[in-house]
């Protein structure tokens, strides 16, 4: 049986993304068959169409990390779950289209208050927040923290998360000067501009020493990679921990060895899709139970930017694209 799907006509620019039909995917022993209502555009989805991000073994090559939708069909072994619940969940590919395959132990049912298009924007961009945040990280309440991309998904769900579970910390968040008032106002307590301040050290030193318990950041969630890596160091407090989640500056850079011995830093590595499907369980479970009920009450909202057909994928990847996005940029796949 077919289902409509974006498909790729090889790496490469907007151009190589068609809308066509694929081959309905069958659920295996311990997944479910989501029928995709909505979906997000997470900047890995621009680095897979490039060419440079394929999807982990026995994932479909469709484009698309995160779904939300109703179990349309249970696979073998599955039970908790019924035909027709409300879900949202990782996937490993596949959510730019009809219907994704997912597995059971990733499923987390979508909060009575929270529409498909809300939910869709659950997934890829809060669990990597809180997993990069507070399960690696270790981000405690009232201790601070350094977000770099203000406006992104990321971003602004690891704002939304720390207001949340850890009031009393401290954010610092470097943003493009367009987005500086709204990461501003949902909660950032420093905002440092990243296209006139490219070493933004001396600034959060000068701000923790007046303004926390600690001199540096205790926490700094960073994607850019390599350009960031000196300033990150020296922005980082005694026994700060460091979780690098992209690369997009490059991926070499010189460190100060002995700096980090003598400071007891942690410089980590962290990817979320890659991982093993026990590990993404154990992530969603500790989300589920921590974070979830943020969202049910509406202590969080996710942020839409926009909310884009099927259709219009190319127009929703150009907006990824142009960075002219405040949080996410939704999917919609189908309506209800």
């Amino acid at each position: 049986m077919m289902m409509k799907a974006v498909l790729l006509d090889g790496f490469g620019g907007l151009d190589v993304m068609k809308i066509g039909t694929a081959e309905k995917p069958v659920p295996a022993e311990g997944q479910v068959l989501v029928k995709v209502m909505a979906t997000s555009i997470n900047r890995p989805d621009l680095v897979q169409r490039a060419g440079n991000y394929p999807p982990p073994k026995g994932d479909s090559e469709i484009l698309g990390l995160e779904v939300s939708g109703t179990i349309a069909e249970l696979g073998p072994g599955v039970d908790g779950w019924n035909i027709g619940d409300r879900v949202i969940t990782l996937v490993g590919g596949g959510a730019y289209a009809e219907y994704a395959v997912a597995y059971a132990s990733h499923l987390m049912p979508i909060p009575e208050a929270m529409s498909f298009v809300e939910a869709a924007c659950v997934c890829e961009s809060y669990i990597t927040a809180f997993l990069n945040v507070f399960m690696i990280g270790g981000l405690q309440d009232g201790e601070t923290a350094i977000l770099h991309g203000g406006g992104g998904g990321v971003n602004t769900a690891a704002i939304q998360l720390a207001k949340a579970l850890a009031p009393k910390s401290k954010l610092i968040v470097t943003a493009h000067p367009d987005k500086m008032g709204r990461v501003r106002d949902l909660g950032a307590d420093l905002v440092i501009d990243f296209t006139t301040t490219p070493d933004f050290s001396d600034l959060v030193l000068d701000w923790t020493s007046n303004n926390t318990k600690t001199k540096g950041a205790d926490v700094i969630l960073d994607h850019v990679g390599a350009k960031y890596l000196k300033p990150n160091m020296t922005s980082l407090a005694y026994a700060g921990r460091l979780v690098i989640i992209g690369v997009i500056s490059g991926i070499k850079a010189e460190l100060n060895l002995a700096l980090m011995m003598v400071k007891r830093q942690q410089i980590i590595g962290s990817v979320l899709r890659s991982r093993p499907v026990s590990d993404k369980a154990e992530i969603v479970a500790e989300f589920t139970r921590t974070a979830l009920p943020k969202f049910s009450d509406r202590t969080i909202v996710p942020i839409v930017e926009k909310v884009f057909s099927l259709d219009d994928v190319v127009a929703a990847h150009r907006m990824m694209e142009e960075d002219a996005h405040f949080g996410k940029i939704v999917l919609q796949v189908c309506e209800g």
